[in-house]
């Protein structure tokens, strides 16, 4: 039972990394830009809500509604002002732009709150540990639940909104041909700064619930870029449903690596991340034979 207690825990983990990869992998998705200020700005966020429980004693979930406006707006605004202007100069410029942007953000967040770990556990009442028991050895968390809950819905809304909105249809239009699709009417510089807002919003809600399930600093944006991606590449870059399934199976894998080492909670989710990226980068030709002649001829 303990196993699988740990692969329940697992899984709804990986309901907070598919939030936090949502962002990363719609933006790609739609502008084959990685932003790598992703994690930062969820951190950003974190502070945000942090700041407005603390001073305000505003409950997280109405922080959460008052700063998720101005996030789109900031996501707008990075669009029109960094990324679009970047990305005229190749691929690796946006990829600067964005880096530039994320040590920005980290060393200023420092600067006003230090290096002190916070959190929105003590404004959350009891949900930050209340748990419902399944069984004598296994508890979902109240929270844990809720998030899972809403990274579900979340990426169901987007997937709705893709397909059913006409704003959704030009961002899958723009996707699909940036070069032409001014030919039926859309303007892909308007289109692609609402899907930067719409990254910025589903960031925003990430970072909301980091800083409600854990404890966050400064410089643990990085750390949350690298989980957002892992979770993108495992379930495909690009693909919102897949996005869910690479964070679960990310957060598995740490849950079980950590049931079978202390120090495997890392190691194990990047472990997997390692061995489907392999298999995407080389396993197409020839399967895993194909996959070991192509590196050898790599490393040759």
């Amino acid at each position: 039972m303990i196993w699988v207690n740990q692969i329940v825990q697992g899984l709804l983990l990986g309901g907070y990394y598919a939030l936090i990869a949502c962002g990363l992998s719609f933006m790609y998705g739609v502008m084959r830009i990685i932003n790598i200020a992703h994690g930062s700005f969820a951190i950003l966020a974190a502070f945000a809500l942090w700041e407005l429980s603390s001073r305000f004693a505003i409950s997280p979930f109405a922080g959460l509604a008052a700063i998720l406006p101005l996030l789109a707006m900031v996501g707008w605004i990075l669009q029109r002002a960094v990324l679009d202007r970047s990305a005229r100069g190749g691929t690796l410029v946006p990829i600067l732009s964005t880096f530039g942007l994320a040590i920005m953000i980290d060393n200023l967040l420092f600067q006003q709150f230090g290096a002190d770990t916070r959190s929105l556990a003590p404004y959350l009442d009891t949900l930050s540990y209340d748990s419902w028991s399944l069984t004598d050895d296994i508890y979902i968390g109240k929270l844990a639940a809720m998030i899972f809950a809403a990274a579900v819905v979340l990426l169901g809304g987007l997937q709705l909104f893709l397909g059913h909105t006409q704003l959704g249809r030009s961002i899958r239009a723009t996707a699909a041909d940036p070069d032409t699709v001014g030919l039926i009417g859309v303007n892909a510089k308007r289109v692609n700064a609402a899907a930067a807002a719409i990254a910025m919003v589903t960031v925003g809600v990430a970072g909301a619930f980091l800083a409600m399930r854990a404890t966050f600093n400064p410089y643990a944006g990085p750390l949350q870029l690298i989980f957002a991606f892992e979770a993108a590449v495992i379930g495909g870059a690009g693909s919102l449903w897949g996005t869910l399934g690479g964070g679960i199976v990310l957060g598995v894998a740490q849950s079980i690596g950590a049931q079978i080492d202390p120090q495997g909670f890392l190691i194990a989710g990047h472990l997997v991340f390692f061995v489907v990226l392999f298999a995407r980068l080389y396993a197409g030709n020839g399967g895993f034979a194909g996959a070991m002649r192509n590196l050898r001829r790599r490393l040759v």
